[in-house]
């Protein structure tokens, strides 16, 4: 099992080379940086944390571009993979996109995992002109006109709410056929979209009937109805706590790389917690 890091790139928290750098030196495999565009003020969206009054963390409103934030990344690292957890693709321009990733993974030597997920706040993802309840379909369409930007010379995608005319684009991604992409979301729909177009499964570690241990046996179900090769399809559990139990039970299950979280906090700040995890690890 593999061990990565999730993390909120902000204006007042360590750099993210210098993040990056840290997790390669004791021993993580990836970073997984997360991404909101803005928070719009909304009675649907609690606004930041004050005393006394609930609220999103400070983090969601203040995190920078994955991209950006990924490049300084890989120009800090050798090895480590660099994933974007998750981008919203429903919120972006799938042929911007299409470029940002192939650019990422050639720059840094094909080290980019595409982490994606259709989003959960409705004001954010209406700012952007996606319907609420469309977001899955302009998701899936996205990365199948993504995928035929990133393998054809002449690229074309016709679909209900992406519209490809035929297209030169390049650079291709390093990675063959592509960068891989894993597909965020609870439960057994989210399951069912991993399968159609993703190359890897991306649940939060939860409890009842969206618990991802105890879908893995649905998971790989689904993968053999389909026709997948199981063995080359991951699962890794966002958000998981740094609790040895809890990682075990993961690594019974077969799962194939767990992400601990980490705070928007300052290098000193950062280095012990990294350490703790580290140690975590190590046994």
């Amino acid at each position: 099992m593999q061990y990565g890091l999730t993390y909120f790139p902000t204006d007042y928290s360590i750099d993210p080379g210098r993040f990056a750098k840290a997790a390669e030196d004791r021993g993580f495999e990836s970073v997984w940086f997360a991404e909101h565009s803005h928070i719009p003020v909304s009675p649907a969206t609690p606004g930041p944390p004050e005393p006394g009054q609930p609220g999103l963390p400070r983090e969601y409103y203040s995190a920078g571009d994955p991209f950006v934030a990924l490049s300084f990344a890989a120009a800090a690292t050798t090895r480590l993979k660099l994933a974007t957890g998750i981008c919203l693709v429903p919120q972006r321009d799938p042929i911007q996109t299409a470029k940002q990733v192939a650019t990422l993974d050639v720059l840094s030597g094909g080290r980019f995992l595409f982490g994606i997920g259709g989003g959960w706040n409705r004001p954010e993802i209406e700012h952007h002109g996606t319907p609420h309840d469309k977001r899955f379909a302009v998701l899936r369409e996205s990365i199948e006109a993504m995928k035929q930007l990133w393998t054809e010379e002449k690229a074309e995608y016709h679909g209900k709410y992406v519209e490809l005319a035929p297209s030169y684009a390049w650079p291709k991604p390093r990675q063959k056929p592509y960068p891989p992409i894993h597909v965020g979301g609870a439960g057994l729909r989210a399951i069912r979209r991993a399968v159609r177009y993703g190359d890897g499964w991306v649940p939060l570690m939860g409890g009842g009937e969206d618990d991802p241990v105890a879908l893995m046996p649905r998971l790989r179900e689904t993968l053999r109805e389909a026709g997948r090769d199981e063995s080359a399809f991951e699962v890794s559990i966002y958000f998981c706590p740094p609790v040895r139990d809890v990682v075990q039970r993961c690594a019974d299950a077969g799962i194939s790389r767990v992400l601990f979280p980490t705070p928007s906090v300052d290098a000193a700040a950062m280095a012990p917690i990294l350490d703790q995890y580290a140690e975590l690890i190590a046994v």
